[in-house]
């Protein structure tokens, strides 16, 4: 959810000036949510996000120029970086994939109901990782090794309770505030979480959480 008396800033960035034109008179009409700019490639939203800082950006996957996994990574550099939801009508799963590697902090369809994006707009914004099912699916599907559930037994106390405030879109600053420890130590908890699972990131930190029930 924004802050009290703050909308969300959201990008749309898409090729199709239709699409944006529909995406912007939906979000319009929420009361906490703000349409702060447009984008027509990953290129121009690079740079309209360093310009507006907005706190989430929609953007498509397949564009000319520089697509939306590119934009992903050179947005994750940024000093102020947006989550970045990807809306796409692209199902493939060697579309979804890359795009969650490189940083999306969730991926739907464009056929998602209207409801539901202004939903996932506030949940992505809040620090939490959504994705279409079958998205989700394909992702474990892929990380999923024999012995995974196993390796959950070799995390700590400790590293179980960092596990599950990932999952639950929380950040290292936020972690340490609730575990009473320094951003630091939570880092260092992160990496061997990482390790342990054998995972790259946070993104399948959360997402193998909530597979193994770590995030209840």
């Amino acid at each position: 959810m924004a802050e009290p008396g703050r909308s969300i800033r959201v990008l749309l960035v898409d090729d199709h000036q239709v699409v944006r034109r529909g995406l912007r008179t939906f979000l319009e009409v929420q009361d906490d949510i703000e349409v702060v700019g447009e984008a027509a490639d990953g290129a121009e939203a690079v740079a309209r996000t360093e310009e507006l800082r907005p706190d989430v950006v929609l953007m498509d996957v397949k564009m000319p120029g520089t697509d939306g996994i590119e934009a992903l990574r050179k947005l994750r550099s940024l000093d102020h970086p947006a989550k970045v939801l990807i809306v796409t009508s692209f199902t493939e799963q060697r579309t979804a994939v890359p795009a969650l590697r490189a940083g999306a902090a969730g991926y739907l369809y464009k056929d998602v109901d209207p409801d539901a994006l202004a939903g996932a707009i506030r949940s992505v914004h809040a620090g939490h990782v959504l994705l279409q099912p079958e998205v989700a699916g394909a992702l474990l599907s892929q990380e999923e090794a024999p012995g995974a559930q196993g390796r959950g037994a070799a995390l700590t106390e400790r590293e179980k309770e960092v596990l599950a405030l990932i999952a639950d879109g929380r950040s290292n600053r936020e972690i340490a505030r609730a575990l009473v420890l320094s951003e630091k130590t939570v880092k260092t908890h992160v990496s061997n979480i990482l390790m342990k699972l054998d995972l790259a990131d946070r993104t399948q930190a959360a997402l193998w959480a909530v597979r193994h029930g770590a995030s209840e």
